[in-house]
């Protein structure tokens, strides 16, 4: 079928709200979560949309949600796990409280929202995840490590979810991108530690005044990301990672770079503990 059902979780505003542009641009179906039904309000009231409140760390609250969003359009497509938020600070100065908050709903959100949704395509034979990671999802940097470690997470959990249900006709792309141009780096979408300790002013602390110096005025422009995504979906064999942005693609070659001449130069040493 050449129109497709979506659904798009964290879709009240930045890549979510883009996202679901795209999707409606398209001319396919919409399925719009986000945690208060009445942010999705900038949709309008059209009959390919549907709105729907989702807290995607409440597992019975996501099952029901899907439920309706399935008697609804009586299918969903494609799937993108979009709804997350950034912790910005050093891994000693993040408390348990804040490393659990962001793990419920970057991680075990994520994996709420494919667990609800999967038992319908598998039955259909078909269907698309996308999982947003993040570049900070490939290479980590100081002041990002508990939110990268969230997207490590994603990427370690989506690659493995490929190969289960590649066979059962369901597609998973990770999608990693760069700085865009949302609100990603205000304090909507992004928490900063309660502790901040002077020993990492000169580590954290510049990522944090680059934090504020870049809000908007990031590289990359948020409203091509559903274009890309919905390219993809009518994609022959899309692949299992997208990153967007030129930053994201000199970010992997740069870490690729780092990996492969590190690797050479401790082979010896690595290649000395076999039997």
């Amino acid at each position: 079928m050449s129109q497709k059902v979506w659904l798009v979780t964290g879709a009240s505003r930045g890549i979510g709200a883009e996202i679901a542009k795209a999707v409606l641009a398209a001319g396919d179906q919409l399925v719009a979560a986000a945690r208060k039904v009445e942010t999705l309000d900038y949709l309008g009231k059209q009959d390919n949309v549907f709105n729907v409140a989702m807290d995607v760390t409440n597992e019975e609250g996501v099952q029901e949600a899907v439920k309706l969003a399935l008697a609804h359009f009586g299918r969903i497509d494609v799937l993108v796990n979009n709804a997350g938020y950034g912790l910005l600070g050093g891994v000693e100065e993040s408390s348990g409280t804040e490393v659990e908050k962001i793990y419920r709903t970057n991680v075990f959100g994520l994996l709420n929202v494919t667990r609800a949704v999967l038992p319908s395509m598998r039955e259909r034979r078909s269907g698309y995840i996308f999982n947003l990671s993040s570049i900070g999802g490939y290479a980590s940097v100081a002041g990002w490590g508990v939110y990268s470690s969230t997207k490590f997470a994603v990427e370690g959990i989506s690659e493995a979810l490929h190969a289960e249900v590649a066979p059962l006709g369901i597609h998973v792309t990770i999608v990693e991108p760069g700085y865009f141009r949302t609100d990603f780096l205000d304090a909507s979408s992004m928490v900063s530690t309660k502790t901040q300790m002077p020993d990492y002013a000169g580590t954290v602390g510049k990522i944090r005044e680059f934090a504020v110096g870049h809000n908007h005025q990031q590289p990359g422009d948020p409203t091509k990301i559903g274009a890309a995504l919905v390219q993809l979906a009518n994609a022959a064999n899309p692949p299992l990672r997208l990153p967007l942005g030129t930053d994201a693609l000199a970010t992997i070659a740069e870490k690729n770079a780092f990996v492969a001449k590190e690797t050479d130069q401790w082979k010896t040493l690595s290649a000395s503990t076999d039997f």
